[in-house]
């Protein structure tokens, strides 16, 4: 799994209701980590789960590091 992160624009339906959100997930795929990132705004934020929570920013692959021991 790769760690995805999220730093934009939230819309609901057609209107803007948060102008900066930042949330991050672990997921197989972009498109996964999307679904799972709507999932969050929608469960942080008291949405009905047939709320359409749109993300219309870019998201960011987190760069690994390694532990040294």
């Amino acid at each position: 799994m790769k760690q995805y992160s999220y730093d934009g624009p939230v819309m609901e339906f057609d209107t803007c209701v948060a102008n900066r959100w930042k949330a991050s997930t672990y997921a197989v795929s972009e498109k996964k980590a999307k679904s799972n990132l709507t999932y969050q705004y929608k469960k942080k934020n008291n949405k009905l789960p047939n709320t359409r929570i749109s993300l219309p920013g870019k998201l960011e692959l987190a760069q690994w590091k390694e532990n040294t021991i």
